[in-house]
């Protein structure tokens, strides 16, 4: 069975079934789980290295507006594959290849593989997919005990903050400049994790929102999960964020309830690692509930403007 895989967080689904060795090939972004680099890499960013995030959003909204891909696809190395499985998405052109694109270069193979479309907008959507994953590889126990662990684990952390005393106003952005809120699965983490997110999108895209609704909430817990972004990137872009006028207003900033997470490994990926997702965000808007997080700075770091 050869597989390619088009999405993160496809491969990293297609690893916790057990199919690692069935993956032909990945996209460039593909890094988890470590494995994960050691194959061969199917596609490639249209967007220039080292575009500032004002930059990035606005090459995007360039190239989606003008029915561009931001990513391509290696034909010729496609078609020395010939797939079976091609494991894909319709729900977000910027975050993978969009659905015409792989169209297109199918269109071109003499076999027809078997399109699995993932697009969940929602957790119970997330390891619907997993299902879906396993069903068309002949992993269905393997997918059902993984699915059922994390439902397990999501379901710990909900009763555990249905004890808290209070659901702080916390606010999950997912980019930076322009500003996003959160949108599909991570307003719903928030909620479970016991916060309430008074500006978030659930189970909908993510919109830009202006700063001044975030001054109007006041968040007491303000999480950073910039789309595509590890920590050390998004680190940089929160210098222009202390300069926004009235910051030091914000009821987060004052307490230092600011956090800096990877929202490319996580919060970004709709795989297994959500379940590790919320996890994180308990400990950040309930530490005496859920324990302080370990100093892990690929995972999360407290933002201090005076650095």
């Amino acid at each position: 069975m050869q597989i390619v895989s088009l999405l993160p967080s496809a491969t990293e689904i297609v690893y916790a079934l057990g199919l690692g060795d069935c993956l032909a090939a990945v996209t460039h972004e593909c890094d988890y789980p470590p494995a994960a680099l050691n194959k061969p890499r199917i596609t490639r960013s249209a967007l220039p290295a080292d575009l500032s995030t004002a930059e990035i959003d606005a090459a995007v909204r360039e190239q989606i507006g003008g029915t561009h891909s931001l990513y391509n696809i290696d034909g010729t190395r496609l078609a020395a594959i010939a797939p079976d499985i091609i494991l894909t998405q319709k729900l977000c052109a910027v975050c993978a290849v969009s659905y015409d694109t792989v169209l297109e270069a199918v269109g071109a193979l003499p076999k027809r593989p078997c399109l699995v479309n993932l697009e969940p907008t929602t957790l119970a959507g997330v390891w619907a997919t997993i299902l879906q994953v396993g069903e068309v590889t002949g992993r269905i126990a393997e997918a059902a005990q993984l699915t059922d662990s994390l439902r397990a684990r999501v379901s710990a952390v909900r009763d555990r903050a249905a004890s808290a005393e209070s659901r702080p106003r916390t606010v999950l952005l997912e980019w930076l400049d322009p500003l996003f809120c959160g949108g599909h699965w991570d307003p719903e983490l928030v909620e479970i994790a016991g916060g309430f997110d008074g500006l978030g999108k659930m189970h909908k895209p993510s919109t830009q929102i202006s700063w001044d609704s975030i001054r109007e909430f006041a968040p007491e817990v303000l999480v950073v999960a910039q789309c595509g972004f590890g920590t050390a990137r998004t680190l940089l872009d929160m210098a222009g964020f202390q300069e926004r006028p009235g910051v030091w207003e914000i009821p987060a900033v004052q307490s230092g309830q600011v956090y800096v997470v990877n929202g490319s490994d996580y919060f970004s990926r709709p795989g297994p690692r959500l379940a590790d997702s919320l996890e994180m965000l308990a400990s950040l808007i309930h530490p005496a509930l859920f324990g302080a997080l370990r100093d892990d700075p690929a995972k999360t770091i407290r933002w201090d403007p005076q650095l």
